[in-house]
């Protein structure tokens, strides 16, 4: 039986640390629990709930924008008849999840980890933490780390200043701190923006709202999917979920592999596609080539998923309307385009994106020399060069998130048990002879040239290459060898000397 979280004490330490109770998190937390029952572990949250971003973010509409039969994890099957999950589901998910599986005894709330420093000659991470609810300083100490806290920051979202938005009369909302009481009911609203953020919200809002105005500067690939899943249905009725779960995953799978190699190979051929698609769903008066033809290909950036064509039926009822143009200002009454039209507002909102934070700002030093992250390389997408013991989850950019967040939970498993059985103390990835030749993330999307700076590189060549193939990864993490020339495995210190004094 796994142990529970130590008692209060100056310094707790425990085998495993993990930084984040969202889907990750949680995730990492439930392969341990059943693969590596012995192990002690603690789940460190700085907020004070379960779910991560899916428990922050409460803007109407908030839902995935993958699939969740992708999205929910390898081992607990999804049973809602939703596809495309709104983020309460999702929420309940993660949160019943951990219930399951008893890692919520695990967790440790408002507790934000401000620094780890990896000590050779003790082979142990030394984590410092502070009590966001009471301001203490805690000190763990543990022989892996893995951090699961994503790469967006929590605490504010990107928010450019507008000119002129001191003189607007109305009210302007960011979609990562939506106030509760805000009644957009009757009244005008303009979105900002034009990314999934943006297109969950106008069809939501468009139902109460007097009109729902999507300004966007440059257009989006929107592609409509169905809200559930016909194939999911259908084997439903015939056979367990256990036995229907792994079908229609792998299914999505190979759909959206197969959508993702023709964007990157025929990039003309997927663009229209795309716009037959979509003149197919919009009203005649709605230009394709204008507010829905980017002027960069398909996957250059995440193409925005809309359940059962949600925006679409929006402009096709009027209730909601897409202007592409850029602001001049902001007024009293709205905003001014530099086109010279005026969008009348009571309501905007600025989903105008986010910023990244990795490993949720925390310092890393290996020894007493500070790690910095630019100049290290990725070693089979969630490792870095030069930083023993320690794994950073982040999920594909092409598909769903848990997809790559499951592989990862599972290869540390491997990992501390092959530590195990060759009595090693510590596992370094090792930077190619090389170096880093390409970033991390391989989108063109505003939120990630704002901060690939802070991101590690990847190599040219496995293991320190992100192919972002989900089959690829299969074969390397869950059957690939776990010793190989990317990664250095070594035995305690003490051990190591006595054997040279010997």
């Amino acid at each position: 039986m796994t142990q529970s979280v130590p008692p209060e004490t100056t310094t707790r330490h425990v085998d495993v640390l993990i930084v984040g109770a969202g889907l990750s998190g949680i995730g990492a937390a439930c392969h341990l629990q059943r693969e590596l029952p012995g192990r002690t572990y603690a789940v460190l949250e700085a907020r004070e709930a379960i779910g991560g971003t899916w428990d922050l973010f409460r803007y109407p509409g908030v839902r995935s924008d993958s699939d969740m039969f992708t999205l929910g994890y390898s081992f607990r099957p999804w049973s809602e008849p939703q596809a495309i999950a709104d983020g309460a589901s999702i929420r309940e998910y993660v949160r019943d999840t951990a219930r399951e599986y008893g890692v919520e005894e695990h967790i440790r709330f408002s507790t934000r980890v401000v620094s780890a420093d990896w000590s050779t000659g003790d082979s142990l991470w030394t984590v410092t933490a502070e009590r966001t609810d009471t301001g203490r300083t805690e000190t763990w100490t543990c022989s892996w780390l893995s951090v699961c806290s994503g790469y967006y920051r929590y605490d504010r979202g990107h928010r450019p200043d507008f000119p002129g938005e001191e003189r607007f009369g109305g009210q302007i909302v960011h979609p990562q701190h939506w106030p509760e009481d805000l009644d957009h009911a009757g009244k005008r609203v303009v979105v900002i923006g034009s990314g999934a953020t943006a297109v969950t919200l106008v069809p939501s809002m468009a139902g109460q709202a007097a009109h729902v105005t999507m300004l966007q500067r440059t257009p989006t690939y929107v592609v409509s999917l169905p809200g559930r899943d016909a194939l999911a249905e259908k084997l439903r009725r015939r056979l367990p979920d256990r036995l229907v779960y792994p079908v229609v995953r792998w299914k999505n799978v190979l759909v959206s592999m197969a959508s993702y190699q023709l964007s990157r190979r025929r990039p003309e051929v997927m663009k229209r596609v795309l716009a037959k698609a979509t003149a197919k769903q919009v009203p005649a008066d709605v230009d394709v080539a204008t507010h829905f033809a980017p002027p960069y290909d398909p996957w250059d950036q995440r193409l925005c998923v809309v359940p059962d064509g949600d925006l679409f039926r929006e402009l096709r009822r009027g209730t909601a309307s897409i202007v592409t143009d850029r602001i001049a200002t902001f007024d009293e009454t709205g905003i001014q385009l530099e086109s010279g039209q005026h969008l009348d507002a009571d309501v905007i909102v600025t989903a105008t994106g986010l910023d990244l934070l990795p490993i949720g700002g925390m310092t890393l030093t290996v020894d007493g020399e500070a790690v910095d992250l630019s100049k290290t390389v990725s070693y089979k997408g969630f490792m870095v060069s030069g930083v023993p013991n320690f794994a950073m989850t982040i999920g594909y950019t092409n598909a769903s998130w848990t997809l790559k967040a499951d592989l990862v939970a599972r290869y540390v498993c491997r990992l501390l048990a092959h530590l195990d059985r060759n009595g090693y103390a510590a596992a370094t990835p090792l930077a190619p002879a090389d170096g880093g030749v390409e970033p991390f993330i391989g989108l063109s999307a505003g939120y990630v040239r704002r901060s690939l700076t802070a991101l590690p590189q990847q190599g040219a060549r496995a293991p320190w290459k992100l192919y972002q193939n989900y089959i690829r990864d299969v074969l390397l993490m869950r059957r690939g060898p776990l010793e190989d020339e990317g990664i250095r495995f070594t035995r305690p210190v003490r051990e190591r000397a006595t054997a040279v004094a010997a």
